[in-house]
């Protein structure tokens, strides 16, 4: 069973704040992983209503890790996906390098699993390149979907092709990690079940 308890726009320090975290540790049954991203709001330091300062990001993904093992369940870390950001050479720009030492530093100093999914995707948007990747996030066309009918170039938040290969990320590496939980529960996709990156004028991204 999956218990999505993700709000879009939180910082780890408003997840706290609408006391939306408390209710995630009251409902952990031994056994339970949680898997714990944060980071993209926690930076948005032109956003006083969610910014929240290296040190006290870091503090606040200590508290997670150690009330959810109070519980006996796992957490597991990610570090933010990244943003698709190219300079003027073609790189993908690391837009979360703080945010992402201070997930992977808490990793290590709790013994706790990490997933550097800041690192796997920028490798993936990178290798893509910078036309081709549009096709994860949500750039479509005025008229190309009802929600969107002035269009939308949004890189940071993906359709369902970039949500499903973020994903696939994920589960590569908890299964390059030897993880239980790779073991027991992700089951392994058939050729014919993996997620592609569509090419020609049929490729078109739809909202999550």
């Amino acid at each position: 069973v999956v218990d999505n308890r993700a709000q879009n726009g939180r910082s780890t320090r408003t997840f706290l704040a609408e006391n939306r975290w408390q209710p995630v540790v009251q409902a952990l049954q031994p056994g339970d992983y949680v898997f714990i991203q944060f980071g993209h709001n926690d930076e948005s330091a032109n956003y006083p209503d969610r910014y929240t300062p290296p040190d006290a990001y870091r503090q606040n993904l200590i508290k997670f890790v150690t009330e959810a093992r109070s519980r006996q369940a796992t957490p597991i870390l990610l570090t933010p996906i990244t943003r698709r950001y190219f300079d003027k050479e073609g790189r993908i720009k690391e837009t979360h390098a703080l945010y992402s030492a201070a997930t992977l530093a808490v990793a290590k100093e709790y013994r706790v699993t990490v997933v550097d999914l800041d690192k796997l995707s920028r490798a993936l948007v990178q290798q893509l390149g910078d036309d081709t990747s549009k096709l994860l996030f949500l750039h479509l066309a005025p008229g190309d979907h009802p929600n969107y009918p002035l269009g939308r170039a949004d890189n940071t938040h993906f359709n369902e092709l970039g949500a499903r290969k973020m994903a696939q990320l994920v589960v590569n590496d908890l299964r390059a990690q030897h993880l239980a939980l790779a073991e027991q529960h992700l089951a392994k996709p058939l050729p014919k079940n993996a997620v592609a990156v569509p090419t020609g004028a049929a490729a078109q991204p739809t909202t999550p």
